[in-house]
């Protein structure tokens, strides 16, 4: 399934302003910008805030406030990093992380568990047939909010 395009950074900002809107969450982020600063950039020389292209990368960190605690991590290559209640999503391209959002705010993440091997998976079902799952991990323990979405 194709969803729009978010080209920039910036339009990954609006997009996941515009989410948390919808479920009236209050929303926190930090812009980092130039190669410098950015995390995935330590090639760049002392002092460069450019990248060899001329180009200028711009990071965000944006935290979601309310249950379940979310943040999102845009990154200038196109993809980004999902944390939900301490569950780590990485790689996630930037243009699924409005989509991947609604499906956790609006009920369609769940968690699974399994005897053997023992541990608890927790599973973001996007529209078209797309799903991420990552494991919880055993030291961090179910939160409320995830043991509330624990399915059979």
């Amino acid at each position: 399934m194709a969803y729009p395009q978010l080209v920039s950074v910036e339009a990954a900002v609006v997009a996941v302003r515009e989410v948390a809107q919808e479920y009236q969450l209050e929303v926190e982020v930090t812009h980092d910008i130039g190669a410098d600063q950015t995390s995935r950039r330590t090639a760049a020389g002392v002092f460069a805030i450019m990248d060899a292209d001329g180009s200028m990368p711009h990071e965000a960190y944006v935290e979601l406030g309310g249950r379940p605690a979310v943040t999102v991590q845009l990154f200038p290559d196109g993809d980004a990093k999902i944390t939900v209640e301490g569950v780590e999503f990485h790689d996630i391209p930037r243009d699924s992380v409005p989509v991947f959002l609604r499906s956790v705010y609006g009920g369609l993440a769940h968690v699974t568990g399994k005897l053997f091997p023992p541990g608890h998976w927790l599973v973001v079902p996007l529209p078209g047939d797309q799903t991420y799952k990552e494991m919880v991990l055993r030291g961090a323990g179910l939160s409320r909010w995830l043991s509330a979405r624990v399915r059979p």
